[in-house]
């Protein structure tokens, strides 16, 4: 005999008051007449329920970024490009949320991957008045809202650890209302904030750490073009551990005289899964989609792609990097980790079987898919010079797709020097592009170690963002942006805190 289920719970009340009953709507109109009601509208044209036990986190996250009307710069269904929860994979497997949940460092960290700017406070980093202030800042705005990680059982509701989104403020009643993505159980209802924070001051008992609350709001400055930094690979933590405390001190060699040196002594001591912790950004299209041409928004993006990419192949370090990587004691073995597959087609094969995961909807079923052939194309529009393209037949299951890569080529000529002739152009994805970039974005006192006087100078003036254009200058620093939220992360040991 079939169990017959649940549908939905009788929500305690007190201590909450459903949204929908008579008194719940007298607190909307006042904290509206208020003005603490302005994020409301964003968040409740957006509100989803959460698909599965365990998404409130994602479902959260995908309302706020929704209402804060965050392009996530890639398709989720036909043409459109919007947040859902299947598309908030890049810094936890989606199997893995499924079956366990989600910590609350990884939904910080899923919001900045996903281009928003983040403030995250344990609740023992804060206070309620804090929390209070935050409260009543947000929901006078639409520009700004806060998802909160709490328990249920202060609210006497069944359950343990969830996230979800604030609607609203009643300052005469000091209450929050919470806008419950698990709406199959629970209605959107106000609580006492007091509660609220009883609630959030919580410890999770499998991981000793404390709840808390996040805001969310868009990002001032432009998110990653061509590199961003990825926590999905369990590596992450050593790999940022390297990157900000580990390469100072290797650099108190009194050996490093040069250039030269320090490079050997930072790439050859690079963890090996460094490659799982620099990512390119690609973009991917199905086939039908773009046709034989590529859209002037494709064509923009690619451009401004390829302007970074000369960019970064104009600088002094880039050069430095160059020959490191063709000198005899470069120990190729190490930088090689960066990627798998040596050739863009191959690097194009595991890409769009990646992509592929991505616009069909089957996530965190990557294995299923494989690209049975690439080849390297240009596409040419009117007037337009050309543009590489890499196409890829997917196949899974019994049908396939064809899927093309959209390859930025810089015009730069690279000399001889690079390992391919003095006609090179350069192409991305490749090594020493990356480790520039990488070096570029470490945190300015990385180099304050080094002991020779004119040494540190030279190498300060060659990573210095100072000089930079604009637009790789934004992509350093978003860059260093990211290494250092993930460095956070880190300190405060808050990627433990499961939900």
């Amino acid at each position: 005999m079939a169990l017959a289920g649940l549908y939905r719970r009788i929500l305690p009340s007190p201590p909450a008051i459903e949204f929908s009953s008579s008194e719940g709507k007298q607190l909307f109109s006042e904290a509206l007449q208020s003005g603490t009601m302005e994020g409301f509208f964003k968040l409740i044209s957006y509100f989803q329920t959460q698909s599965e036990p365990a998404y409130c986190g994602l479902a959260s996250l995908s309302v706020v970024l929704n209402a804060l009307a965050i392009d996530p710069g890639r398709k989720w269904k036909g043409p459109w490009r919007w947040f859902d929860e299947s598309m908030l994979d890049c810094c936890e497997p989606l199997e893995n949320v499924k079956a366990k949940g989600i910590t609350f460092a990884k939904v910080a960290c899923l919001a900045q991957c996903a281009g928003a700017q983040v403030e995250s406070f344990r609740s023992n980093q804060s206070t309620i008045d804090d929390f209070r202030r935050h409260i009543i800042n947000c929901t006078a705005s639409e520009d700004c809202h806060i998802i909160t990680s709490y328990h249920r059982a202060p609210f006497k509701q069944t359950g343990t650890g969830h996230f979800s989104p604030i609607g609203g403020y009643h300052a005469g009643r000091d209450m929050a209302l919470i806008l419950d993505v698990a709406r199959f159980k629970y209605p959107p209802h106000w609580v006492p904030l007091s509660l609220l924070w009883e609630a959030m001051h919580s410890i999770d008992e499998a991981t000793g750490h404390h709840r808390g609350f996040m805001l969310i709001s868009r990002r001032q400055r432009a998110p990653s073009l061509l590199y961003t930094l990825s926590c999905r690979h369990e590596s992450w933590v050593r790999t940022a551990k390297y990157l900000i405390e580990d390469v100072p001190v290797l650099l108190k060699s009194d050996d490093i005289k040069s250039v030269q040196d320090i490079l050997t002594v930072l790439f050859t001591s690079l963890p090996t899964n460094i490659g799982e912790f620099v990512k390119w950004v690609a973009e991917v299209r199905r086939q039908e989609e773009g046709g034989s041409k590529l859209s002037e928004e494709e064509k923009a993006r690619l451009a401004v792609k390829e302007e970074v990419l000369k960019e970064v192949h104009e600088t002094e370090l880039y050069k430095c990097v160059t020959e490191w990587l063709s000198s005899p004691s470069s120990c190729c073995r190490k930088v090689s980790s960066l990627h798998d597959k040596d050739s863009l087609p191959e690097i194009a094969a595991s890409v769009c079987c990646q992509g592929a995961e991505l616009l069909t909807g089957m996530h965190g079923t990557a294995r299923g898919f494989c690209c049975r052939a690439t080849c390297v194309k240009c596409l040419k529009g009117d007037g337009d010079l050309p543009k590489t393209v890499v196409s890829g037949m997917v196949t899974s299951g019994g049908g396939e797709q064809g899927f093309d890569m959209l390859v930025p080529m810089s015009q730069t000529k690279l000399g001889s020097d690079c390992g391919c002739g003095p006609s090179c152009i350069g192409m991305h994805p490749a090594s020493n592009d990356i480790l520039t970039a990488l070096l570029l974005a470490l945190p300015p006192q990385t180099w304050s170690s080094i002991k020779e006087e004119m040494l540190l100078a030279k190498i300060q003036g060659l990573v210095s963002t100072e000089s930079l254009p604009p637009i790789l200058q934004e992509e350093v620093l978003q860059l260093r942006w990211q290494l250092n939220f993930l460095k956070r992360c880190q300190d405060n040991k808050v990627d433990d805190d499961v939900y």
